[in-house]
């Protein structure tokens, strides 16, 4: 049986508990074993988080040392999945270029705020992530990230929609689903989830569930590449972040 860690806090205007328990039930229905905490204290032990498969972090604006990012960062390093969405993951800790680094973004605005309608397109790829899924409309906040050119897109929206100082510029697409590599583990992100409704459409469910298994699968590769070697001590961080 698979072991996920869920972690759940920071700004209450995303409802992390409500949307780590739509994550709990995904993950028990696909039978893992799966821990629920509100606390950033449990990314204190490094030994812990590399045992595990997954890591789904639903923590918002918060603040965390460097110490426990260095252990999150190393149990993903060493194949431990990382998977999450919205500001849960992508705007956990705005103080913090390490976490940034290594989830392959951070949200910067949402122009319009909640309830701009757009459409989510899937991209063409070779990814199971994004088979059979169409691409779908929402209305909830839209999404603007400064994200790391080495991740793998599997979904876009367009800006601008809702006027602004960005629409002088060109349109563009905007990521919303993508994944990228840390060490030997794998990282999956999805934008959307300003609410747990919008966590609990068909489509963002489907996305995520796809997201944690694919996730979580890296770690017995991951194992495998590591084999007669100890773990990998890996980048942890410039401690710019300290600063």
């Amino acid at each position: 049986m698979k072991k996920a860690l869920i972690v759940w806090g920071g700004w209450d205007g995303h409802e992390p508990e409500q949307v780590a328990g739509i994550f709990a039930g995904l993950l028990g229905q696909e039978r893992f074993e799966v821990e629920v905490a509100d606390t950033l204290e449990v990314f204190g032990d490094r030994e812990k988080l590399l045992s595990l498969d997954l890591i789904v972090p639903v923590w918002t604006m918060g603040q965390i040392t460097q110490e426990q990012v260095d252990n999150v960062s190393a149990a993903v390093q060493n194949g431990t999945g990382l998977a999450g969405c919205h500001g849960g993951m992508c705007d956990s800790f705005r103080n913090n270029v390490d976490w940034q680094f290594m989830t392959g973004g951070q949200w910067v605005a949402h122009p319009g705020n909640d309830g701009v309608h757009y459409k989510v397109e899937i991209r063409s790829s070779s990814s199971p992530l994004v088979d059979g899924i169409s691409d779908f409309d929402v209305c909830t906040e839209q999404y603007y990230l400064h994200y790391d050119p080495a991740v793998e897109i599997l979904a876009t929206t367009r800006f601008p929609i809702v006027d602004g100082p960005h629409a002088a510029n060109k349109a563009v697409d905007m990521p919303v689903v993508w994944t990228k590599r840390w060490g030997h583990g794998r990282v999956y992100y999805n934008s959307l989830g300003h609410h747990a409704d919008i966590v609990d459409l068909p489509s963002v469910k489907e996305l995520m569930r796809r997201g944690f298994l694919w996730a979580a699968d890296g770690k017995e590769i991951a194992q495998a590449a590591l084999k007669d070697q100890a773990a990998v001590a890996g980048y942890s961080g410039m401690a710019d972040s300290q600063l």
